[in-house]
């Protein structure tokens, strides 16, 4: 038992650590894209709503959620450590130059990314779970989602993070595989174009709803508010 905590001190462990907690928060991203996508519906909200309160009030949901607020945290602790880990040991220009030319603009930046996905996630945490959770809103949660993305810098650094997100999953998605020791020459081409399959579609299906509800394409604004 020992032994396999003294792992995760380790360069592999923390990188195995990345690997799991990478594709867990993934998945999430999926049942989240899910989620929102019921804003679509054209009922004024209602089927978000009623799926919003299921989530909140579902034990087994709020201790999931718990699960991933720890996954998030680790997550962004171990990328700083690796990130820092790998400045150490690249100190030579010509080392940095070397591996520009031989490794992906996404792979050597993961450390940005990264930073930028967890500024965004601060601020959509205090704006939307919070709120959600512990606020006090005097509307619907559809009528919130709806209002915020009327707002012009919101909806724009919403966008911004989203791509940033599908950058940071285009590479991440194959090297976790790669950590896992899954990632052999035989499934290495299905790995990356599925990689950046899922991440073009987290980023377009994010994407989606500030630029829809802020200029309000086929009435889904109007249709929650009631325009």
């Amino acid at each position: 038992m020992i032994k396999s905590l003294k792992l995760f001190y380790t360069t592999i462990g923390r990188k195995l650590l990345m690997a799991l907690t990478g594709l867990f928060l993934i998945l999430f991203l999926v049942e989240h894209l899910y989620g929102n996508l019921l804003l679509y519906k054209m009922d004024g909200g209602v089927t978000f709503d009623e799926y919003s309160e299921f989530m909140a009030g579902n034990i087994l949901i709020r201790t999931i959620e718990f699960v991933l607020f720890g996954a998030i945290v680790f997550h962004a602790i171990d990328g700083l450590l690796i990130t820092i880990a790998n400045r150490k040991a690249r100190p030579v220009p010509y080392e940095m130059n070397r591996q520009q030319g031989t490794s992906s603009w996404f792979s050597r930046n993961m450390g940005l990314t990264g930073a930028v996905i967890f500024f965004f996630l601060i601020i959509h945490l205090r704006h939307f779970f919070v709120e959600f959770r512990f606020g006090h809103l005097d509307e619907s949660t559809a009528r919130y989602v709806a209002r915020s993305f009327q707002i012009p810098w919101f909806s724009c650094f919403y966008v911004i993070a989203m791509v940033t997100v599908g950058m940071h999953i285009n590479h991440g998605f194959q090297s976790s595989f790669a950590t896992l020791g899954l990632n052999n020459k035989k499934y290495r081409m299905a790995l990356k174009y599925t990689g950046t399959l899922v991440a073009m579609l987290f980023m377009i299906g994010f994407s989606s709803f500030p630029i829809i509800f802020y200029f309000d394409l086929f009435g889904v604004t109007s249709n929650i508010l009631g325009q």
